[in-house]
């Protein structure tokens, strides 16, 4: 299973990376004389209204759609990590402003918060995913501050205090290990949130501009084609579907595995 999951993510990521190379037609030409055509020996998924290739569109948007999620998860990874081993470590007044900024943070009704933000700015999706990873690292610090308040009263973190060594050697070289099943995961689910959050945005016809090759958009775009292609819309919604449930699924792998040792 984890082979197939991975095989699964490897192929987005190829798509996410070579995608507008590999289209077997440039995404953006339009043929109004064919228009919305249903598959065919020339167009594998058939075209859409304005003409247009869907598998040469579903390819050059792999990189939109799934390289803003992957940044939302890095930023996100890294400054809940940072933050939650902070708060979990240093305890006292730090552990206490933190808390009171993360419930405050959680109290907000995210979603809205990045309709509206990405509504009234624009520019796309950098600040889209600027606010997805404000609004994504307050749930991820009170995890991982409760697992490192955990770790702490170990043996070994005790052991690495009595040695004196440093609060951000004892935090990074020793306590970060011990968490990294919770962090691989959390990161995955954070990419996922983000994918399905970002094509939201899309569909909304919030972020990006029309006609840009995106499977959100895609999906908003055709869904009045479900007639003449259903394949222009149900393509990218299987694809968007399909990729979160694999990275879902490989973060639960992932977590079994790395709890258990390291990944065989």
């Amino acid at each position: 299973m984890r082979a197939i999951l991975v095989a699964v993510l490897g192929l987005a990521a190829v798509a996410a990376v070579a995608g507008s190379w590999l289209a077997p037609y440039d995404p953006a030409a339009q043929d109004l004389a064919l228009g919305a055509a249903e598959p065919s020996a020339a167009h594998w998924l058939g075209t859409d209204d304005l003409g247009r290739d869907v598998l040469s569109r579903l390819l050059a948007g792999a990189g939109s759609a799934l390289m803003w999620p992957v940044l939302v998860a890095a930023c996100t990874t890294v400054l809940s990590t940072t933050l939650g081993l902070l708060a979990g470590y240093r305890l006292g007044w730090v552990d206490a402003l933190m808390m009171r900024t993360v419930d405050l943070a959680i109290a907000m009704p995210g979603m809205l918060v990045l309709i509206v933000v990405v509504g009234v700015i624009g520019g796309g999706y950098g600040w889209a995913v600027l606010a997805m990873a404000l609004l994504f690292t307050p749930g991820d610090i009170r995890v991982i501050r409760s697992l490192t308040l955990a770790q702490r009263e170990l043996a070994y973190a005790e052991a690495a205090r009595t040695l004196g060594l440093p609060a951000s050697r004892i935090m990074f070289r020793h306590l970060l290990p011990n968490l990294a099943p919770t962090v691989v995961a959390s990161s995955l689910l954070s990419f996922v949130a983000a994918l399905v959050a970002l094509a939201g945005l899309s569909f909304l016809g919030i972020g990006l501009p029309a006609g840009t090759p995106d499977w959100g958009l895609m999906v908003q775009e055709n869904r009045g084609l479900l007639d003449l292609n259903p394949w222009a819309s149900i393509a990218p919604a299987a694809l968007i579907t399909v990729v979160a449930c694999a990275a879902t699924l490989l973060g639960d792998r992932a977590f079994e595995s790395l709890s258990k040792g390291g990944l065989r």
